[in-house]
């Protein structure tokens, strides 16, 4: 009588990634993978966004960056089952933070436009990723907040300082104070979501988005960026003094002409065409 053969190991699945990262031509999406825990940010997707953000900025075949998220939500904030095991052991997650806030650092200061496409929930730590892209739209009914206050924390990957410069200084201070989650529709005032849609229209909303960052000079664009970086913080006079400096060194050492050619013959097809009755009124 022969011997059982021994039992079948089941087969041991690699972790799922908590970041899926994609390129569609020239665009380099980036969508956060937690849908069970509406994203929210543990150590593993901090990284894996610093990592990612850091290799689409040095990229040169990536022109614009896609911060989006799988399932119900963007982004919750961070996990807070993660940070209640720090407390349970006696630690504290300022390492942790120090680590989310460098990352949103680094998203603020890539030099391709980034983009957030949110969608369900977007607090607390979603937020703080969001203030620092370059441009938020949304699918309606999402919500935002901080969201900080209701469990007894505080922002500490930008809210206090970022949410007062892109909302306005008393939106900020509720936001931050009450805790209350708003509509996506209450900050297009503000400007910081540049657009809302319905979730069977924001694909073409995204695509439009997309296809108008992508109709500037890429070099300008570069330096526009970088130069939003170098002023913040600084005195009037000296960021105006920058900015000059800056444009002057652009000018030399970039194909300005080649562009102002190109505007020129954009600008003599248009008259062309508003000669024959096609341009609309108010041109």
């Amino acid at each position: 009588m022969s011997a059982a053969p021994p039992p079948r190991r089941p087969a041991i699945r690699p972790p799922t990634p908590p970041l899926l990262t994609t390129q569609q031509g020239d665009v380099r999406w980036l969508r956060l993978n937690r849908p069970e825990r509406r994203n929210a940010l543990n150590p593993r997707l901090v990284t894996a966004i610093n990592e990612a953000i850091a290799d689409a900025s040095r990229d040169p075949d990536t022109r614009i960056v896609v911060i989006t998220g799988q399932g119900p939500s963007f982004c919750a904030g961070a996990d807070l089952h993660y940070l209640r095991a720090l407390a349970d052991s006696g630690d504290n997650p300022g390492h942790f933070l120090s680590v989310v806030s460098d990352c949103f650092t680094r998203v603020e200061r890539c030099p391709k436009p980034v983009i957030a496409a949110v969608h369900g929930h977007m607090v607390a730590g979603g937020l703080e990723l969001a203030l620092a892209c370059d441009v938020v739209v949304a699918q309606a009914e999402t919500l935002i907040g901080d969201g900080h206050i209701l469990n007894g924390l505080l922002p500490a990957a930008g809210a206090s300082l970022r949410l007062p410069r892109r909302v306005g200084e008393s939106l900020a201070r509720w936001l931050l104070l009450s805790g209350q989650l708003l509509p996506a529709e209450a900050f297009l005032p503000s400007g910081f979501v540049h657009a809302v849609a319905p979730a069977e229209q924001f694909d073409d909303l995204l695509v439009d988005v997309i296809e108008r960052l992508r109709r500037p000079a890429r070099f300008a664009q570069v330096q526009i960026k970088q130069l939003l970086t170098e002023t913040r913080g600084l005195p009037a006079d000296d960021a105006l003094t920058h900015e000059l400096r800056t444009f002057t060194r652009h000018w030399h050492t970039t194909d300005v002409a080649d562009e102002l050619a190109k505007f020129a013959n954009r600008t003599n097809h248009r008259l062309e065409q508003h000669e024959c009755g096609d341009l609309p009124t108010g041109w």
